[in-house]
Order: structure tokens, then sequence, then C-alpha cells
């Protein structure tokens, strides 16, 4: 382990090399490009940074065991962020809010404490580690680049023992900001940023807005980055495995789901089928759960009681195994799916994998191992440890929002959401089966329609910053324009306005109903 202490605008000392790599090290121009030496030098060293106030309490127990194979940074700041939380009017992603207190999922990296493998360090290009002379800016623009591409980012707060000091940390000037936004996002981003601090902050930075018009730099386009393999010995005795599967009228098409898991190599231990019908006085359609012979238990709930949540929530009690396999009755796979996901997990050290989900004649874009933004309730599997004291909110019953608010929930709770490109479902989409009916929510009778819908909107308050919500606030407003019907931008806007308070307004009522 090499650990490089500074001060914030230089390095004070670097622990852990020779005395002649010291001085070429030191001679750089920046502490950025000094790591990028030492890695250079020790190639199979892990690489640490940390402020002067952390050095005594840096956990090198922690740090020399969080490296199973190379995919990770880690970084950790106690009380807040290098970019201020006006990056959350560009970015709706889960990436933003940070649980300080659990590993996070964020490409926000901070100088106050870090670690990475030095082979890491060298799988990226060496000019994007001398893009600025500010160590923060950097560490945030390799994770922002490298994580769809398959670096693991993280806060991690076991960087550090019982941090108390009070430190003042660096924050990303204006300028910084929006030099960050060319680099990073599109080129219309930087017109909207500059939006929102009119409309919100009420502030006009129109310097680093044109300046920032001339700093974008070329990103390499590299399909993936070619990451340590990491092989531990799996006993595959003790990796068992649920299926949970929440069905209404789609009797043929969950019998291939059923022969799909009945051929698994590695076959599930039980099979939870959560059967829906709203018919009162109807039974189970589902004959052949009994009348044939499968490989596994069949855990089967026969319910009049409707909706994908209370049915998946029913299913988790019933958790026995190790692994859970959350899959959709209309889903076909092959037969060693749970196998190769299984064993990629336990490659990649990772608790939940997202499996890619398409329909028939959908291109695959996505062909990374990365952290994801999403969660599939129908295409993934998860460890059972996740799962404990987890639920699907009811709020978002027959509405929008239930797998991703499952995610945060993950998140927040220290885990992260990984997409594997494969091994791939196939997504039938079938059509509804016969016992649906269009659900009535209570805001349907509002005079005027809410908008976005109250369950959109339920999981922006809950998960993200008030930054995000007017961001997309702003974006929903533009879009929604081209569609709707009044064309006089001073009335859509009040119109907009109204729909928009009715909507929060409906998301709480959902909010307090599921706390209750």
């Amino acid at each position: 382990m090499i650990v490089l202490v500074h001060d914030f605008n230089k390095v004070i000392k670097i622990e852990g090399i020779h005395e002649n790599e010291h001085k070429i090290v030191t001679h750089k121009s920046s502490m950025a490009t000094m790591i990028y030496e030492l890695a250079s030098y020790y190639p199979e060293e892990i690489i640490v940074w940390c402020n002067e106030s952390a050095y005594s309490i840096l956990n090198r127990d922690f740090i020399e065991k969080a490296f199973p194979h190379n995919r990770y940074i880690y970084s950790y700041n106690p009380s807040g962020n290098f970019f201020p939380d006006v990056i959350g009017y560009i970015e709706e992603s889960p990436f933003i809010n940070i649980n300080k207190e659990v590993r996070y999922p964020t490409w926000q990296m901070s100088s106050v404490v870090g670690a990475i493998k030095a082979s890491t360090v060298l799988l990226t290009d060496r000019k994007y580690w001398e893009t600025s002379d500010n160590l923060d800016f950097v560490l945030n623009s390799i994770a922002k680049l490298y994580q769809p591409l398959g670096m693991f980012c993280y806060s991690e707060p076991q960087l550090i023992i019982d941090f108390k000091n009070h430190v003042t940390y660096p924050t990303a000037t204006i300028k910084e900001l929006f030099y960050f936004t060319s680099q990073q996002y599109k080129w219309v981003w930087k017109h909207f940023l500059l939006l929102c601090l009119v409309i919100y902050e009420k502030r006009l930075p129109l310097l680093p807005w044109f300046f920032s018009i001339f700093k974008s730099i070329q990103k390499k386009q590299i399909a993936d980055l070619n990451f340590e393999s990491y092989e531990p010995v799996i006993n595959w005795e003790t990796e068992t495995i649920d299926v949970i599967i929440p069905t209404i009228g789609r009797k043929a098409y969950l019998y291939d789901v059923l022969k799909d898991l009945s051929v698994q190599t590695h076959l599930p231990k039980n099979v939870i089928i959560v059967e829906q019908n709203p018919v009162q006085d109807s039974e189970s359609e589902l004959d052949y759960i009994h009348n044939e012979v499968w490989p596994f238990q069949i855990k089967h709930i026969f319910t009049h009681q409707t909706g994908a949540c209370q049915a998946r929530n029913k299913a988790l009690d019933l958790l026995e195994s190790n692994w859970c396999f959350f899959a959709d009755d209309d889903i076909r796979f092959e037969k060693d799916l749970i196998s190769l996901t299984v064993s990629n997990s336990n490659s990649l050290d990772i608790k939940v994998a997202n499996l890619s989900c398409l329909r028939k004649h959908d291109k695959k874009t996505l062909n990374s191992i990365f952290q994801w933004m999403v969660f599939g309730s129908g295409c993934s599997i998860v460890k059972n440890e996740v799962l404990k004291g987890l639920n699907f909110n009811l709020s978002y019953e027959f509405g929008f929002g239930e797998d991703a608010d499952f995610g945060m929930q993950i998140r927040n709770k220290g885990y992260d959401v990984i997409y594997l490109p494969e091994p791939a479902i196939l997504h039938l989409k079938a059509p509804m089966g016969g016992f649906r009916t269009k659900p009535k929510f209570d805001w349907h009778k509002e005079p005027i329609a809410p908008k976005p819908s109250p369950t959109v909107m339920l999981f922006a308050l809950l998960h993200k910053t008030n930054q995000q919500l007017l961001g997309y606030k702003t974006i929903l407003f533009f879009k929604y324009y081209k569609v709707q019907s009044i064309k006089n931008p001073l009335a859509y806007y009040k119109m907009f306005q109204k729909q928009w308070q009715i909507s929060i307004k409906w998301a709480k009522i959902l909010q307090r109903k599921n706390e209750i």
C-alpha cells in the first residue's frame, strides 16, 4: 500500500515508496499526475490518498481487503461533496443523493480519503489525470468517465475510523462546475444548467458558461476495460436459490417459465408463485403445479388481491435460500442462466445482479458490466441477506416506480445494483391476463389531472434532491408542451403549475397511507 498524504494544495509525504521514486514523483505538477506516476512505478500496489486530517484514522485493514479485483475506486467525504447540489439539475441518476452512512455507489469522488489499485489507474487514459491541478476535479472526472465502462465507484465510510475532525473541504467553483458539465455531458446540458441557475438560484454566471463551450474533451470510445478476473471457489450446495413469480391470467406463459427452471444446470430449491385472480369464489387455474412432477418445491399462493407489490411481498416472506431470482411470468431463458449468474456474481463479489431482459427484436446496446441506475423486479438475482427487512412499497401499487424504489432501498442499505449483459433473458411481453382491469385512483376525480403521475412524484420526493426534482420539473415542462393542447405559453405555465401541485398533494397522501 502506498499512501499519498496532502493538505489539499500539495503533497506532504508519500508513505511506502523508495527515496529515488519519491523525488521523481513529487516533481510532478499535480497530485493527480503523481497518482498516475506512482501506479506506473508500482503496478501491483494499492494507491491511497488522504488529507492530513484523516491520516491517523486511515482504516488500513479495510483497504487491504477491499479489492478482490481491480474494478473499484473508493473515496469518502464525511460532510459533503466536491460539486455543489446544483449538479442535480442536470443529472437524475441515483448517484447524486449519497447516503453517507453506508457504502454507496456514486461517481462523486473526494480527495479527503480514497483508494484505487494501481492496475486500475493504468487501465485509464493518462490524459484524464492531467485535465486539472485539482485532485477532486480529476477524481470526479475519472469516475464519471469510467463508471459506465465497468469501474465500480463508491462513497465508502469504512475508509476511515471515527472521523471527528472539523476540516474545511474543497468545493468546486462555478467555473469548474461548467467545465465538468461541458466535459462529461452532452452539449445541451451546460445551457440547461445555466437556465436552472437563473430560474431557481437567481444567478447568471455568463462567463463560466461561455468559456465552458470551448472546454469539452474528446472521450475515448472504449467498449469495455480489461479488468482482472477473480475466481472464487464456489460451494454449490450452499448457493441455493428461490424463485419469485407473481402471475395473473398467464397460465401458458408461466408453464414455459417453470419448464425453463426445471432444466437449469443449478436447480432452484423453491419456486414461489403468487397467483392473483380478483374474481371472488374463483379457484386456481394452475393445475399443472399438482399434475406434473417438478424438480423443485413449488410454494403456491392463491389470492383475490391483485397488485405486483403485495404479491412480491407475500413471496419475500417465504424465502429460504441464499439467493432469490425475481422473475416475470412471461420470460424465457437458457438452462445455464442461474448457474452463470451466481458464478458471475461471485466472481465480481456482488450481491445484486440485474440481467439483460429484452424483447426478441430489441437491439442490445448495453454490453458492459456496470453500476446500474435502476432495478428490474422481473430479471434480477439477489442475495437473501440484501432482502432482509425490505419490501416493495405499496404506495406504488398499480402505478410506476416500485422497481426503482426497491433499488433505492437496496442502495441505502449499503449494497449496489450491477448490470450483467450475460446471460440474457428473453422478454415475451405477453398480452395482459384476462382478469386485469384498469385501476381507478382517487386523483382521477380531480378536475385537473396531476402531472406527473403521483407515484412518479412520490419516488422523486423520497429519493431525489431538491435540485433533481426541479430539474425534472423543468424538463417535463418543455417536453409536455409539445403534446398538450394549450399553446399560449402563459396559460400553459399556469396549468402546469396546478398539475404539478396536485401531483405533489397526492404523492404525499400516498406516502402517509403507507406509513399508517
